[in-house]
């Protein structure tokens, strides 16, 4: 390269160099207030995630029943298959005995009873044997499958030495085998719903009821059949095949939180489609129709240990069965609060 050509050279590359430092110089500016810009404005709408949707508990993997006993394992995977298909078994043409009305757990019990907030089993291996109030009675696990044929399912107590009763009873212990005991893991069980200021208006969820409900279920509510005729596909939510008026789904408040992380179909506790009043009003709905009638009269022998929202009196406080149905349950509580 000649001499004169160098400092013009030079020159140029030093030029060039200077430009692109401060085009980089620049664009890392630029991108940095772009960053605090993002971050301001994020953090301005940012909402922490509700806790009672985070780290749910989960059901074990089916993998590790490969650690049971061959006899043991049997019966587990029995129990699930009842959980999920009762009917086939145990409805009004069921392959082992008749005493239900043709809905299977699962219609209840979301998932064989895995399901997070869907009125699963986790809790109950841990919890149980312990006082319930509504028997007056300390219960055993087979006490509460019995109460789910008698009045969810609508029929009869299943023999409590039978090979069915102890298939479900190992598969309920399988689900709670991970929990300690006298603990309730975060996701058991149907979600507490918060109240509404207001009654719940039954005229009000007959409408959600067309909109979300009656596709599955049928303008009748009463499910639809499945073609072997044992069993339903969609349940049937009054009329004489579904559950009585004392099974738990009865009380608006444990419907309400059911529906409203389950249902309609597609519903997850991550994607409700149901806002908190649809909930509360389907569920006043669907309970304000009838159903088959289970004698209660021994039910709750310490009348002031009833839920808020039990529909049928005698009651420890002065509010009317029409109130403790279908609220507002607020002043029930308060009351109750001040008369412990």
């Amino acid at each position: 390269m000649s001499a004169p050509f160098q400092p013009r050279y030079q020159i140029l590359t030093t030029f060039l160099f200077g430009l692109l430092l401060f085009l980089f110089g620049f664009l890392g500016f630029r991108t940095y207030q772009s960053m605090g810009s993002t971050q301001t404005d994020s953090t301005s709408i940012y909402a922490a995630p509700d806790s009672n949707f985070t780290h749910l508990w989960t059901a074990p993997s089916d993998w590790r029943m490969m650690y049971l006993q061959p006899e043991e394992k049997e019966l587990v995977e029995y129990g699930k298959e009842l959980i999920a298909h009762t009917s086939d078994y145990l409805g009004p043409k069921g392959s082992v005995k008749v005493i239900s009305n043709g809905m299977n757990c699962q219609n209840c019990h979301l998932n064989a009873g895995t399901q997070p907030w869907g009125n699963n089993y986790f809790a109950v291996q841990s919890t149980y044997p312990k006082f319930r109030a509504r028997s007056g009675t300390k219960e055993n696990q087979i006490k509460r499958v019995n109460d789910c044929f008698e009045r969810s399912l609508n029929g009869k107590a299943l023999d409590s030495t039978s090979r069915e009763m102890r298939a479900i009873l190992a598969y309920i212990k399988w689900l709670g085998s991970d929990v300690e005991k006298g603990k309730v893991p975060k996701g058991s069980g149907i979600f507490k719903l918060k109240g509404m200021k207001r009654a719940c208006d039954p005229v009000k969820g007959a409408e959600v009821y067309t909109t979300k409900c009656q596709s599955c279920h049928q303008a009748d509510g009463g499910g639809l059949l499945a073609e072997n005729g044992k069993s339903y596909i969609y349940p049937p939510l009054w009329g004489a095949h579904s559950y009585n008026n004392g099974a738990g789904l009865y009380r608006i408040s444990n419907f309400a939180g059911y529906v409203k992380y389950n249902m309609p179909q597609g519903t997850t506790y991550e994607k409700p489609q149901l806002t908190d009043e649809e909930a509360w009003d389907v569920a006043a709905y669907v309970n304000s129709m009838p159903r088959p009638a289970k004698d209660l009269s021994k039910d709750w022998p310490k009348i002031e240990k009833k839920p808020f929202d039990h529909p049928f009196g005698p009651y420890a406080d002065p509010f009317s069965e029409e109130q403790h149905k279908y609220g507002p349950y607020k002043p029930i509580k308060v009351w109750a609060e001040k008369h412990q």
